[in-house]
């Protein structure tokens, strides 16, 4: 696989939308100036760094050796991308600029995970798999299910070989940073448009204010 192709990371992903890409609950307080409550559990991009963290912390136990530093950069590389997303859509209830910043650590952090993966194939002088190969169009097509779990992917993590699985994990690295991509491009987009925690304290003391002047006169 070519560097270009490599990081065309939108040929890795299907075309569903993420419905929750805003991180937040429909369901919770609808204050103006506190958001609802981040429901992480409903972003694409949370669901694909949990299945690449469980295939990574599988992975690892396979095929690397107790004690190789790489396992434990590895498995927390995998880990920090799926936990700073958490972090992320929790913090959005008082701070969009935290929830900004720490997506971006989940965003660093996964391609940080890629880069181990593609350098342990290549030392082992395994094959990368093309974006366009048949292999990995079946990694898209597996994703493209709604209900795609971890579990979609245990019969490969047990029976097949590490060249395979870190192929398989490379695709789903790819999915996921192209969500978080779309997911920052969207709240940076709102934090220009509605701005933060102080922005809206300022305007809802000025409404506030306003009406009391309005009430004043009649």
């Amino acid at each position: 696989m070519n560097k270009d192709s490599e990081g065309n990371n939108g040929n890795y992903m299907n075309n569903r939308k993420a419905p929750s890409d805003t991180s937040h609950d429909s369901h919770d307080s609808h204050s103006s100036i506190l958001p609802p409550r981040g429901d992480y559990q409903t972003l694409l991009s949370y669901q694909k760094s949990e299945i690449v963290y469980r295939i990574t912390y599988r992975f690892c136990t396979r095929f690397l050796k107790r004690g190789d530093r790489t396992v434990d950069q590895m498995v927390q590389a995998a880990r920090s991308g799926k936990q700073n997303i958490v972090e992320g859509s929790k913090a959005a209830t008082t701070s969009k600029e935290m929830e900004i910043k720490l997506t971006n650590v989940a965003r660093a952090s996964l391609e940080e995970l890629l880069e181990d993966y593609r350098d342990f194939l290549k030392v082992r002088d395994l094959l990368i798999w093309d974006k366009d190969s048949k292999e990995a169009r079946y990694v898209r097509k597996l994703s493209r299910d709604a209900a795609t779990t971890y579990e979609t992917y245990r019969d490969f993590m047990e029976t097949r070989s590490s060249e395979v699985i870190a192929n398989i994990a490379i695709c789903l690295i790819h999915q996921a940073n192209y969500l978080l991509d779309q997911q920052l491009k969207r709240l940076e987009k709102d934090f220009l448009n509605d701005g933060g925690l102080r922005e809206r304290m300022t305007k809802a003391r000025l409404q506030a204010r306003d009406q009391q002047r309005r009430g004043e006169r009649t």
